[in-house]
């Protein structure tokens, strides 16, 4: 029996690293929103490429991050996660011991984010399953969605299941989108 050594995936950055990151750079936008931009993109079948920011958040005067930078090591533990078959892939939000309504908001701006990424990498019509469509129409309720302000432990369970559910529909997006897509171009 042989034996393959996996490499485990790579973790994501720090939230407040990443945060920092993008806060000299001027970005304008909080790290959950950029993290899930930056999936969607690459959800949607854009490209892994060091200038991601400027494509991403669409404004061209966005420095390509340095590589090995904080902006760097998201892109690729983000993509890395994204085509991980053992579906290792987190979202970028604050820890489980920070209050609802920061965990909550987080998660909401995760979903804009990811939204226009993938808007922007797929186009007005990407090819979707029947799932893929309906998590996507989801998602966008979800972007919609406001802030708890407080909650019980019963609110903390309905929290895990919808980040559960982002991480799952975003996997399926990803699967319609780049692994179908590329799957098809093997066979040709």
């Amino acid at each position: 029996m042989l034996f393959v050594a996996h490499d485990p995936t790579p973790e994501l950055p720090g939230l407040a690293d990443v945060q920092a990151a993008l806060d000299a750079l001027q970005a304008g936008a909080s790290a959950p929103e950029v993290h899930g931009g930056l999936c969607g993109w690459l959800a949607g079948g854009g490209a892994a490429v060091p200038e991601w920011p400027a494509r991403v958040l669409a404004d061209a005067n966005l420095p390509t991050p340095e590589p090995g930078s904080v902006l760097d090591r998201l892109r690729v533990a983000s993509q890395a996660q994204l085509e991980d078959r053992g579906f290792d892939f987190s979202l970028l939000l604050p820890d489980a011991g920070e209050p609802l309504v920061e965990r909550s908001g987080a998660l909401f701006d995760w979903c804009r984010g990811m939204l226009g990424g993938f808007g922007l990498a797929a186009g007005a019509n990407p090819p979707l399953s029947e799932e893929a469509v309906e998590a996507l129409g989801d998602l966008g309720k979800l972007a919609q969605a406001q802030a708890q302000e407080e909650g019980d432990e019963e609110d903390e369970q309905a929290l895990a299941e919808i980040e559960e559910y982002i991480r799952v529909a975003t996997l399926l997006l990803h699967g319609d989108c780049v692994l179908a897509v590329r799957h098809r171009k093997s066979l040709n």
